[in-house]
Order: structure tokens, then C-alpha cells, then sequence
């Protein structure tokens, strides 16, 4: 055989490969999109059928909501996979939307188990969940792999100038204000956002949103339908939205959030975000964030139990401080906290603290919490009882739990074992955990947890795997913001 035959061959091979690839890609994201399409038009909603137009948050109606609100927010990303705009979008991006289907198709279930709701229509959710597996599974094998990161246009975020970073209340120009003395544009923060709503594409690129010193008891839900969002405050203790709700008294855990997030490219600075329940309460969110590309910089959450819930998608966190007790800070988003303060507060006299239970639950999602630059220490109700209580540095939420502290201090109030187990031996060999070139007292790994699935790390090649540029893709999309960031170790 010539050798140009042979390499024809191959080139034949190889192009009747990609075709039969990119065909079983827009198969199997078809069905998980039908799936979802199904969940929104059938099972979800039958439950408010099933029950009738009587049913409160209380009896099981809010986690039916919060299942119509998750699916509909997923099906549009999975609509754009299978569409023909392919430059619009990176292997990344794919691999980063399914994991945030995923996320929120198992944040349905888990709301519907929590409030003792039996699945009615089971067999569509299970089939759900294995044809999203499955086309995770299909952009997770190595064949489909599509070489480095390939950015798509994003819209609006590349032209603001470091705008974020350079926000100053006294010569910056806000597109709404809000102050509750009267001298903004609304004395609210749900009117100014009912207000970015009612201009729908009328809205600038970026619309900026300054909120003035105040305490403002709201819940606030910033929607998929409105991307590119910036707010700004006075500063964290000064500007401050404040709320109360929790599983206890009748939330799921999704909608118990003081503010959530689910448009894209949400950028926010210099607030406070809190939840007042107390640890009596048990969950109480302070923020909930599904929002791609979101960026907050030198704000402060405040809460006790699941603190900050980082949903779904690509996150990252500079100069922030986040408070609480168990599972503070959770969920399954691809995040970077870097160079951010985390306190530990006093719990209930029975409990131990557990600083992240992050919620990966298949092996071919992208996501994760990397824990960079930062500090633990006790909170101020803490420093002087922390010997009486266990604080651990996380347990494993769901069966794929990922977590990594890199370079950061933690103070003694950290147990030597580090981790802390979920139920028995659950996830201890299928779950990462990683530590790497942390200091302090809390930091010394010579007593930690012997599972199959944690690691101290040596290597750099290892942990920088978790750095902004490579976890989350940062360094392609951070700098627009202006925030400053390492992007790698």
C-alpha cells in the first residue's frame, strides 16, 4: 500500500470518526433536552395537578417550583448544543452546561426528597438522569476531546473596561440606583430588577446597579433572562440584603435563598448577602448562584447552615468573606474562591462544623470547589470555645465530591483529621480530596483521613489542574471584570 493511500485512509478514518462523534453528541443532548422538556410540560408540573392549586412551600409546592424554574433555566443551554451554531461555543462550555443540567435535575429530586414528596412519575426522572449521564459520558471520552479551549463570543462582557474593578460610587455612573432614603431610582431592590425586566432587550450590554448603604430585608431573584447584571453596594457591612427563610420552617433549600442568581455573567462587589435563621434552623441560604461567568468581588455571606450555595456553572470569588457552621459553603458549580477570608462560627452545642460539602455526582462533570490563597479562622463567636467543638474542612455531599485546599492558612480550630465522613464509608473512594502547601497550625496533614479518594499533593502539576485558568477557564474571561486574580499557583 502507498503511503498516500495509507494516509488517505486514515484522513478517511479519522473525518468518518469526528462525523459519527458529533452525531452521537447531538443525539444524546436531544434526548436529555426532550427529557427536560418532558419534566417542565409533564411530571413537574403534575405534581400541582396531582395535589391541587391549594398546595404552599410548606406541603411540597415550593420544591415542585423550584423543579419547573431548574429545568427551565438547563433546557436553553442544551438547546444550543444542538443547534448549528458551533463557533458560539467551546468543548468547555458543552461539558460545563451538561454538568449544570445535572446539577439542577438532581437539585429537583433532592428538593422533592426533602419534603417527603414520593416521585409519582419516577421512571421519566430516572430517565432522565441516565441520558444526561450518558451525554456527559459521550464528552467526557478522550475521542471527543476537542484539543485546548476554544472561547466562544460572549456578549457584552468583553467591551466594559474593567468595570467592576474600577467601580467608584462617587465618579462611576450606575444605570439604576437603588436607595431607601429616596434619592435613587427605586427605594427597593426587587423594583429596580422588576424594572430591568420590564426593558427586556432594550437593557444596555452591561447594566449597572448601584445599591446604597442599607439593610434590605428582601428576597431577590435575579432570572435566567437577565444576563450581564452588575451590582454594587457601599461596602460589605454597608450595603446589606438580608433575609430569613429556611428548610425548618417550611423552604426547600434552593428557594430558602436570601438572594439567588441565575442569569449569566452576574458580576457584583462590595455588598453583603446573609441569612438570619441561626443554626437552629438548619439550611438557611444566604446566595444562591447558577449564573455562568459570575464574578463576586469583596463581598461578604453571612449565614450558618449552607451558607453559599454554588449551584451550577463557572464561578469565581476574590476577597470575600463567607461565615458559617455545616456545609457553609456547597453545591456543584465549577468555583475559585481565591484570596478570601472563611470564618468559622459557633454551632449548636451538639453539632461539628464542616466547611464545604461540595455535590459532584458523576465522574464526567466538570465541577468542583478550589480553595486558593484563602484563610479559615474562627469567627468572632468562636475564637473562645473552638477548642469544644470538631470543625472539619468538608464531607462528601454526593458520591463524586471535589474539593481542594491549595496555599491557604488554616487556623488550629481545624481537626487533625481535616475531612469529616457523610454516612459510613459513603464516596470515601470515589470522591478528591487534596490538600497542597497549606500553613498554619490547621494545616499539618500528618494525622488526616486515610481514604482512597484523599491526597496530599506534591506535585504542582497536580494543583494547578485547580487554578483559575484551568478549573474554570478564568483567565479567558475574569479580565474583563477588571478584578485581579492569579491565574495560576
Amino acid at each position: 500500500m502507498s503511503c498516500f493511500l495509507a494516509t488517505f485512509l486514515l484522513v478517511l478514518l479519522a473525518t468518518t470518526e469526528n462525523v459519527v462523534s458529533c452525531k452521537k453528541q447531538i443525539e444524546v443532548v436531544e434526548m436529555a433536552r426532550e427529557g427536560m422538556l418532558q419534566a417542565i410540560m409533564s411530571w413537574a408540573q403534575g405534581f400541582k395537578v396531582l395535589n391541587g392549586p391549594g398546595l404552599d412551600s410548606g406541603s411540597g409546592g415550593g420544591a415542585v417550583t423550584d423543579c419547573v424554574k431548574l429545568y427551565k433555566e438547563a433546557e436553553p443551554r442544551l438547546a444550543r448544543l444542538v443547534s448549528n451554531e458551533k463557533d458560539e461555543f467551546s468543548h468547555d462550555d458543552a461539558v460545563t452546561w451538561l454538568s449544570g443540567a445535572l446539577a439542577s435535575h438532581i437539585s429537583c429530586l433532592d428538593g422533592l426528597a426533602e419534603k417527603g414528596l414520593l416521585l409519582i412519575e419516577a421512571q421519566p426522572a430516572q430517565n432522565l438522569t441516565r441520558v444526561i449521564r450518558e451525554a456527559l459520558a459521550v464528552y467526557g471520552a478522550k475521542s471527543y476531546r476537542r484539543g485546548k479551549r476554544k472561547v466562544g463570543r460572549r456578549p457584552g462582557l468583553n467591551n466594559v473596561g474593567g468595570l467592576l474593578a474600577s467601580w467608584d460610587a462617587s465618579t462611576s455612573k450606575a444605570d439604576i440606583v437603588v436607595a431607601q432614603d429616596g434619592s435613587g431610582n427605586y427605594k427597593t431592590i426587587n423594583e429596580a430588577v422588576a424594572a430591568l425586566a420590564r426593558l427586556g432587550q432594550n437593557r444596555p450590554e452591561r447594566v449597572v446597579v448601584y445599591v446604597k448603604s442599607g439593610v434590605y430585608n428582601e428576597k431577590v431573584e435575579i432570572g435566567r433572562d437577565l444576563k450581564n447584571i452588575m451590582f454594587v453596594g457601599d461596602g460589605i457591612d454597608k450595603t446589606i440584603v438580608t433575609g430569613n427563610q429556611n428548610v425548618h420552617d417550611g423552604a426547600t433549600t434552593l428557594n430558602s435563598a436570601t438572594f439567588g442568581v441565575s442569569g449569566d455573567g452576574f458580576w457584583a462587589r462590595d455588598m453583603t448577602f446573609e441569612n438570619t435563621a441561626g443554626p437552629q434552623k438548619h439550611q438557611a441560604v444566604a446566595l444562591r448562584v447558577s449564573s455562568d461567568l459570575s464574578v463576586f468581588y469583596q463581598c461578604s455571606f453571612k449565614g450558618y447552615q449552607d451558607t453559599l450555595l454554588l449551584h451550577s456553572l463557572r464561578q469565581f470569588y476574590r476577597n470575600c468573606q463567607i461565615y458559617g457552621t455545616i456545609d457553609f459553603i456547597f453545591g456543584d458549580a465549577s468555583a475559585v474562591l481565591q484570596q478570601c477570608d472563611i470564618f468559622v462560627r459557633k454551632p449548636m452545642d451538639h453539632q461539628s462544623n464542616m466547611i464545604t460539602a461540595q455535590g459532584r455526582d458523576d465522574p464526567n462533570t466538570n465541577t468542583g470547589i478550589s480553595i486558593l490563597n484563602s484563610r479559615v479562622m474562627p469567627a468572632f463567636d468562636f475564637r473562645d470555645v473552638k477548642g469544644r467543638f470538631k470543625s472539619y474542612l468538608g464531607r462528601p455531599w454526593k458520591k463524586y465530591s471535589r474539593t481542594v485546599f491549595l496555599k491557604t492558612d488554616l487556623d488550629g480550630l481545624v481537626d487533625e483529621r481535616g475531612w469529616k465522613e457523610w454516612s459510613g464509608d459513603f464516596a470515601l473512594s470515589t470522591l478528591y480530596y487534596a490538600e497542597y502547601m497549606n500553613t498554619g497550625i490547621g494545616a499539618s496533614t500528618g494525622n488526616r483521613v486515610k481514604w482512597p479518594g484523599f491526597h496530599v499533593l506534591s506535585d504542582i502539576n497536580e494543583a494547578n489542574k485547580f487554578t483559575v485558568r484551568n478549573f474554570i477557564g478564568g483567565a479567558d474571561w475574569i479580565p474583563a471584570t477588571g478584578v485581579p486574580f492569579w491565574a495560576d499557583l
